[in-house]
């Protein structure tokens, strides 16, 4: 009995304690939090606050846990950091429809963050790891924005550095240069770090990765104090006075239209307003009046007291106005911009061309159906694309239009601007998603393409905010939200191309294809390892 009882006290003292393995299992979800919690340190470096520095962080946090790991490992840590940073930043488009199409956008969208992920644990091995681990990022910026049914470009790196040091890049390449050079400044970071840490412990100095790591940091920044030369409100074209109205509209959420008109009247009537301050002189005389998206909630060339209405507003403040309306053409669903001028009328139409999925148009109409009728009842028919760019000739002053959405992809906006627009304005509806955070995402966006372009832009919105942004992506004026209200002021125009309007895509493609590679290397390198390890 003795010996049998020695026995069982000696198995249990080799027996690890339960606490042991639950400190292993702990140890484990580290990474994973790790992450998470990055994820939402980038979101929170998007407005509407001013933390675009929060950026560099949240990439070392997310290089630190990558750096050696396999490439299924990288899967599914990325995956977690994409739902970190996604899923509160795209909270609002929940506001009115629910969880259910908010979930499933993040859960989507969330695919390309954890190929990112694993693409970067794969490159993390190799030489000047950062700038492999970067340019995956924006390859997979480069796909968001295009699959599927036709991209979503929505918190691309370079639309959370509207009030950051890195901007003055986005006149260089656009928003994939921008974007890039924050990722590699925030991995070269870590990298910095890391290898000090290292050569203190070790008394050793791999000079050649510290060189890179320096230069990972010391590179964008110096891009972006050099690119500061590209960054000018300076008319070229001599200026124009241009007013925004903000009219409001009767009700928030998705029925903001519900009552018949009564969009457009508010807005004929912010516009009536204006043009009182006029006659009194205590307002100068705009060249032109731009109105939002959907100002008009009922089609003018369908209903004639639609177009009185609007005809009325135009002669009053004595300017052309563009108009935001839903027009039906052979059957077909337009969002049109109009240009109304107050003796002759309509002159001038541009048709959206970038309509949205699952609010402009519904893919898998028939699946989702079988799913939720409601979903399919609030779109009853899709709106039709546009096929060409949006300038409007103002008397001589051409103004490039980028409506709502369209002023997320990149092409959209660039080609009003090679097609000669000397401003841009971008005007929008946000009054179905209440007082969320879309409305200053969406404004950021437009001052990143302000310095991108060089160009002056204008901002109309239903509900708020609407704003006037310089050629340096400064806001100059700007409204409440859910206010009427109107802008006017004297803006510079401009006529010379950046860097970035005359390239185009080619900086994307470059990144893209370094992107590719940085994977082609880590094949590679892997490939000989393990030839090496069978020898």
């Amino acid at each position: 009995m003795t010996v049998t009882a020695t026995s069982v006290d000696q198995s249990d003292r080799l027996r690890p304690h339960p606490a042991f393995g639950r400190a292993a299992r702990l140890r484990k979800l580290v990474p994973a939090l790790a992450v998470a919690l990055a994820g939402v340190l980038l979101y929170v470096s998007f407005p509407p606050r001013t933390l675009w520095w929060l950026a560099l962080p949240a990439f070392g946090i997310l290089g630190r846990v990558l750096r050696g790991r396999t490439w299924k490992a990288g899967l599914g840590l990325g995956y977690l950091f994409g739902l970190g940073f996604l899923l509160p930043l795209l909270v609002w488009t929940g506001v009115e429809v629910g969880p259910g199409p908010w979930l499933a956008l993040v859960a989507v969208e969330a695919v390309f963050v954890a190929l990112v992920g694993a693409g970067i644990a794969a490159v993390s091995r190799l030489p000047a790891w950062p700038v492999w681990a970067a340019a995956l990022w924006i390859a997979g910026e480069a796909a968001r924005a295009r699959v599927p049914f036709g991209g979503f470009p929505w918190g691309k790196i370079a639309f959370g550095q509207a009030d950051g040091v890195f901007l003055p890049l986005a006149a260089v390449g656009g928003t994939p240069v921008l974007g890039f050079a924050v990722v590699l400044c925030g991995f070269g970071l870590y990298e910095a770090v890391r290898l000090a840490v290292e050569g203190r412990r070790t008394r050793a100095v791999r000079r050649g990765a510290a060189a890179a790591a320096l230069l990972s940091v010391a590179v964008p920044v110096a891009g972006a104090v050099g690119a500061r030369a590209l960054v000018s409100d300076k008319a070229e074209d001599g200026t124009a006075t241009v007013a925004v109205v903000q009219g409001n509209v009767p009700r928030l959420g998705l029925d903001f239209n519900a009552q018949r008109r009564a969009v457009l009247d508010y807005h004929a009537r912010e516009t009536e307003r204006l043009a009182a301050e006029i006659k009194a002189g205590t307002t100068p005389r705009p060249d032109f009046v731009l109105w939002p998206e959907n100002s008009s909630d009922i089609d003018p060339f369908a209903y004639p007291d639609a177009a009185a209405v609007i005809a009325h507003a135009a002669r009053a403040v004595g300017v052309p106005v563009s108009v935001g309306g839903v027009v039906e053409r052979d059957g077909k669903l337009y969002n049109e911009q109009i240009l109304w001028d107050p003796q002759k009328g309509a002159v001038q139409t541009y048709d959206k061309r970038q309509i949205q999925p699952f609010g402009e148009f519904l893919p898998l109409r028939g699946p989702i159906g079988a799913i939720n009728e409601d979903w399919t009842s609030m779109i009853r028919q899709d709106f039709s694309r546009g096929d060409k760019p949006g300038v409007f000739d103002f008397g001589g002053t051409k103004v490039g239009l980028a409506t709502c959405y369209e002023a997320a992809f990149d092409w959209a906006v660039r080609d009003t601007v090679t097609h000669g627009a000397q401003m841009i304005s971008v005007p929008s509806n946000n009054a179905t998603f209440d007082r969320s955070e879309m409305t200053y995402q969406q404004l950021a966006m437009s001052r990143v393409r302000a310095v991108e372009h060089s160009r002056t832009v204008t901002v109309p919105v239903t509900s708020g905010v609407s704003a006037i942004i310089m050629p340096d992506g400064k806001i100059t004026q700007k409204t409440g939200m859910f206010v009427a209200g109107h802008l006017v002021q004297k803006v510079p125009l401009r006529s010379s191309e950046t860097p970035a309007t005359r390239l185009g895509v080619l900086p994307e493609i470059a990144l893209v294809l370094l992107a590719a590679g940085g994977l082609g290397c880590s094949v590679g390198a892997g490939m000989r390892g393990r030839r090496a390890g069978g020898v």
